[in-house]
Parts: structure tokens; C-alpha cells; sequence
């Protein structure tokens, strides 16, 4: 059976507001999606964050996103594909500061919130993304970072074309569509919140790489890494229940990068 690895968004906090109990939350997942300041995030938090994945051995990943601080990064924007790869850079180098001050590093991109919808489908903005990894990675002597995304999305193509590792995601607590995306937040249902649900979902997914869509249709989903929001009420808990169960029916829960 594959291994699964369990990822979370975290340091989704500003100033003196905490949105993620990150310090929790990293005792259960495997990978750490750091927010990088644009949709959450400052310098003391990325920092803090860095240090504890580092002390407990959990990757640490780059969340990107659009410059939307008081949106949270949800709202669509449309940004000059040029400007939006140097922040996609950006915001990975600044991360990987605290990274390898924390003496690890940064293992992994993931798009957030509007940004991560937006280059499922949109090849100009998921080229774009691409551009900023690789001109990270080139400026860091990171080499070729791998990147985070759905199954069959036109980021992980353009990105395998331009030679970075891939690795598909999968989303327990997300409603998803027929065709393999997730049902947009703004529609009812889009977030599943009861606990064996989302516990069972996970096993699905983990054990055969199939989900129930929002119509009720069985949807193949194969992901090597299953995100575990960590903004939603009980999300710790929840995050001990899953990895304990995926454990318990030999699942082996290891970070993929």
C-alpha cells in the first residue's frame, strides 16, 4: 500500500491573531504548509512555525498565494503572470530564511485558497507559479522543488513539463465535483465538518484512491498527500482521529518529501 502523507496550513495567523493551533497540529501531520505573508503570516509566526516542524521532523512547505491579506487569499485576482512568478519567489525565499535557520528547509510548494483554484484550470497563472518555483529553487541552490496540487490539474502539467517533482493532493473535508475538483467554498456543503465522515473519506481515499462527489458519483482520486484544514472548528482532533485510524488499518503515514 502507498504511504500517505498528511499535510496542514498553518501559521495562518497575523500580529497578535492565531487562526491554526499550529503547535498541535504538528505533533499529527507529516507536512507543514507555512503561510508566507501574503494571505496570512508574518515574520515572528513563519519563524516560530519553522522551529517547531523543525524540532519535530515535519517538512516544511511554501504556501503561496495572492497578495489578499484581508481577503485570506480567497478572493480571485488577476495578476500580470511576470509579477506573479518574483511573488511566488519571494515568498518561498523569505521562507526559507526561517527554514534553514531553523536548520531545515523548504521541501515543497503548495498554491493556497484562490491561487490553488485558479491554476487547476488556468495555464497562463499555473505557469506563472512554476516560473516563481523554479526561480526559487535556482536562487536558493534548492534545485527543483516539488509542487503540491489536485490530480490532473493544469499546474502539475505544466509544472512535470518544466521538470519539477509532482505530487498529487487529496482533500478529506472538501466536497468534490464529478470531474475531480472541489465544489467552490461559496456553495453550500463544500466543507464536510462531521468527524466520521471526513475519517472514512480519508481511509477511502488512502486505502483505494476513490471519493463520494457532492451528487453522490464515486470519483478516482489518487493522492499521494491528504490536507487536513487546520482553520476548522476541532481540527486537532479531528487530525488525531484520521492519522490514528489510517494507522490502525496499515496505512503507513510518512511526509512525501
Amino acid at each position: 500500500m502507498t504511504p500517505i502523507d498528511l499535510n496542514a496550513d498553518l501559521g495562518e495567523g497575523f500580529g497578535r491573531w492565531r487562526l491554526t493551533d499550529d503547535e498541535q497540529l504538528l505533533s499529527v501531520v507529516t507536512s507543514a504548509n507555512v503561510a508566507c505573508g501574503f494571505h496570512a503570516g508574518d515574520a515572528a509566526t513563519m519563524r516560530r512555525v519553522c522551529e517547531l516542524a523543525a524540532e519535530r521532523g515535519v517538512r516544511i512547505g511554501a504556501q503561496v498565494s495572492y497578495r489578499d491579506l484581508a481577503g485570506f487569499g480567497r478572493r480571485a485576482m488577476d495578476v500580470p503572470p511576470d509579477e506573479l512568478a518574483a511573488e511566488v519567489a519571494y515568498q518561498i525565499g523569505a521562507l526559507e530564511v526561517f527554514a534553514r535557520a531553523a536548520g531545515s528547509r523548504v521541501a515543497y510548494v503548495k498554491p493556497h485558497g484562490a491561487l490553488y483554484n485558479r491554476v487547476v484550470h488556468d495555464e497562463e497563472q499555473a505557469a506563472a507559479v512554476v516560473d516563481g518555483v523554479v526561480l526559487a529553487g535556482a536562487g536558493s541552490g534548492a534545485g527543483r522543488l516539488p509542487v503540491l496540487g489536485l490530480p490532473s490539474s493544469r499546474f502539475l502539467k505544466v509544472a512535470e513539463r518544466a521538470g519539477l517533482p509532482v505530487v498529487t493532493e487529496a482533500f478529506a473535508d472538501r466536497a468534490y465535483t464529478e470531474e475531480g475538483t472541489l465544489v467552490p467554498r461559496a456553495q453550500e456543503g463544500s466543507v464536510i465538518t462531521e468527524a466520521e465522515t471526513v475519517v472514512e473519506r480519508s481511509l477511502g481515499l488512502a486505502r483505494f484512491g476513490v471519493v463520494t462527489s457532492h451528487s453522490g458519483e464515486r470519483v478516482p482520486v489518487r493522492a499521494r498527500s491528504l490536507c487536513l484544514h487546520g482553520d476548522t472548528p476541532g481540527a486537532v482532533d479531528l487530525a488525531r482521529l484520521v492519522r490514528a485510524r489510517l494507522e490502525s488499518s496499515g496505512v503507513r503515514v510518512e511526509a512525501f518529501a
